[in-house]
């Protein structure tokens, strides 16, 4: 019995080290970035919190609003001038639908977003796509206050034009 329990304090230990990273699933930037400094211009921290970096999507919609369209003039502007990060944009979808016509969903959505930046000005070799579909939510609850928060596109930086 010893060994039973032993066994079994072993794996539950294992099991809560696994979810030590509190931010492993959060798209907020950080993604082998160190954010720096929210007063610095140049730093991811300020792009996260000064200009922004996620927009939102009415329902089924991957077109971008006219207040999705000002944020992200501020990420072109912000990208154009700190080169030295590029950007992976992440599409996703609020938990209504099926997982194929939710990941369909935010890969037009971080589509939408990718070709609005490139149009502004931002060079495409510094900006990549991911759909996420419904696999990511922020907000878990069946409420539509829950599910206007996942409809969303994040811009991630990392570091090195390219990457």
């Amino acid at each position: 019995m010893k060994t039973l329990t032993k066994s079994i304090l072993v794996v539950a230990m294992l099991g809560l080290g696994a979810c030590t990273d509190a931010g492993r699933f959060d798209s907020t930037g950080g993604a082998g970035v160190g954010m720096g400094n929210a007063s610095d211009p140049t730093s991811p921290a300020y792009f996260q919190e000064a200009v922004g970096d996620r927009i939102w999507f009415a329902v089924d919609q991957s077109t971008l609003s006219d207040l999705a369209v000002s944020v992200l003039n501020e990420q072109a502007a912000w990208l154009i001038n700190n080169t030295e990060y590029s950007a992976l944009i992440e599409g996703h979808a609020d938990e209504q639908g099926t997982r194929e016509y939710n990941l369909a969903l935010g890969a037009r959505r971080a589509s939408a977003v990718q070709e609005y930046l490139i149009s502004r000005g931002v060079s495409p070799n510094r900006l990549r796509t991911v759909s996420y579909g419904k696999e990511r939510p922020i907000e878990i609850c069946s409420q539509e206050s829950c599910y206007a928060q996942n409809r969303r596109a994040v811009t991630v930086l990392s570091a090195g034009a390219g990457a």
